[in-house]
């Protein structure tokens, strides 16, 4: 086994929450799916955000220079297949849920556990990969009890109760 095999399946093991990052401005309305979004500062607020820079929107997130970390909960699990779903139009993707703007423009989803509105204000490339540094500049946060995760290349539901349960 090759150590990019290896090095994938020990991130297999490494549980995210599954986040829909959306942008909109004049290069136009997109989104993606992504587990590779963390904090990096509370002072300033500020997130990363990792993007394969061969995905067919880098482009537009990087001319429109603002994105939007909407935090899936556990019952959106079809909605993070359908923002990975590269054979869909933007268009397509959009209308399977219902999305408001906050500060920066970016969509914000309705039902998302939490949607954090940014201005990306930095740029590193690492390997395949754009790491987008983001300036939190709105926040909303529903209290949705239930997270979706990714671990073990699958979907779970965390609970408020703790008690994590596969989500088929």
């Amino acid at each position: 086994m090759n150590l990019q095999t290896e090095f994938r399946n020990a991130m297999a093991q490494l549980g995210s929450a599954v986040s829909v990052i959306t942008t909109d401005g004049p290069a136009g309305k997109f989104g993606f799916t992504a587990s590779a979004v963390c904090s990096v500062t509370d002072t300033p607020p500020t997130l990363l955000v990792c993007m394969n820079r061969n995905s067919y929107a880098h482009g537009h997130f990087c001319d429109n220079g603002v994105l939007c970390v909407n935090v899936l909960c556990g019952d959106h699990q079809q909605l993070s297949g359908v923002f990975a779903n590269a054979g869909l139009r933007s268009e397509e993707r959009f209308a399977h849920a219902s999305w408001q703007v906050m500060s920066t423009g970016a969509p914000a989803l309705i039902s998302a556990a939490a949607s954090l509105d940014c201005r990306i204000v930095d740029c590193h490339e690492v390997g395949s990969h754009s790491v987008f540094y983001c300036r939190v500049e709105a926040i909303r946060v529903s209290g949705q009890p239930r997270g979706l995760v990714w671990f073990n290349r699958r979907y779970h539901c965390l609970g408020d109760d703790a008690v994590l349960t596969v989500q088929s």
